[in-house]
């Protein structure tokens, strides 16, 4: 079967989890495929230009990369106009990772210690709260968005570009929690600067099992995990996808490779290429319903 010499790859954005873990998925693809994964950052628009870019490329293998959760499964309920259709213009090959979102305050001005004595705390603050999130219908604005309005919290949203802000605006005092990605907090948990009462996964997460699902903490019916799937432009030959789906199993299997993305925060999946469509399938009457109750329309 002919494969291309020099694969390109195309991730959302520069510096975040998607990315870091894009780089660690192209250097093991590259060795099991004995091919040159060169990694070209095309961010913008949420990560639709990245997927454009994919979208549009020949189906011939050469062009593949990280479509996660917000690309198959929100963009379309989120955006007034895509360039693409998250259904029908990729080639699905895999689930590739998931994390789940992690509910945090700062350990300096938050005096609870559990859920529920955040809810309760958040309920009696008189100019209600502010959470962050890496922008407008992410997951962890949507989750924000869901959280309040669920709970009854005056919560106010305030979109940054991402935790490498919003960590600070909360050690300094500028807002109250968050609702995001686990891989971005990891350090901060961990150091004891920041409280974690719940995360979002329907079961502990291993790299912070002492942490309790939103369940366990009282919050029922909550589980929203971050994912991502390796996609191509729709039509890549099968054999081309078996492949490259084949090595993404390898890498799934690796104790090295699960480690390292335990290290971030996440967890290194795979699923067949079928089960990974139907999977973003699934979620979309979920997320519809999320994107509804923040409120959160794009041009």
């Amino acid at each position: 079967m002919a494969q291309p010499s020099h694969p390109r790859h195309h991730p959302l954005a520069p510096g975040g989890s998607t990315d870091v873990l894009a780089r660690l998925v192209c250097e093991q693809l590259g060795t099991r495929l004995g091919q040159n994964f060169v990694l070209e950052n095309r961010p913008g628009a949420g990560g639709n230009i990245g997927m454009d870019a994919i979208a549009k490329s020949a189906p011939d293998g050469y062009t593949q990369g990280p479509a996660t959760i917000a690309n198959l499964s929100i963009a379309q309920f989120l955006y007034a106009k895509l360039p693409f259709d998250p259904e029908k213009d990729f080639s699905v090959i895999s689930m590739h990772w998931e994390l789940p979102n992690v509910l945090v305050a700062p350990a300096q001005f938050c005096p609870a210690n559990t859920a529920q004595e955040f809810i309760a705390w958040a309920k009696s603050r008189p100019n209600g709260v502010s959470f962050g999130s890496p922008g407008v219908g992410t997951t962890a604005h949507l989750s924000g968005s869901m959280f309040c309005d669920r709970q009854k919290i005056d919560g106010q949203h305030v979109p940054f570009r991402g935790a490498a802000q919003i960590i600070p605006a909360m050690l300094s005092g500028d807002l109250t929690f968050a609702l995001d990605n686990l891989a971005s907090y990891m350090p901060v948990i961990q150091e004891g600067r920041m409280k974690a009462f719940a995360v979002t996964s329907p079961e502990r997460w291993p790299s912070l099992p002492q942490i309790p699902t939103m369940a366990e903490a009282g919050i029922p019916d909550f589980v929203v995990t971050s994912w991502c799937t390796w996609v191509g432009p729709a039509g890549i030959p099968r054999p081309i996808v078996d492949r490259v789906n084949a090595a993404l199993k390898d890498v799934a299997a690796d104790p090295a490779m699960q480690a390292r993305f335990l290290q971030t925060g996440a967890k290194c999946v795979w699923s067949t290429p079928e089960a990974a469509s139907a999977y973003a399938a699934s979620q979309r009457p979920m997320l519809k319903e999320m994107v509804r109750i923040s409120g959160a329309r794009m041009e």
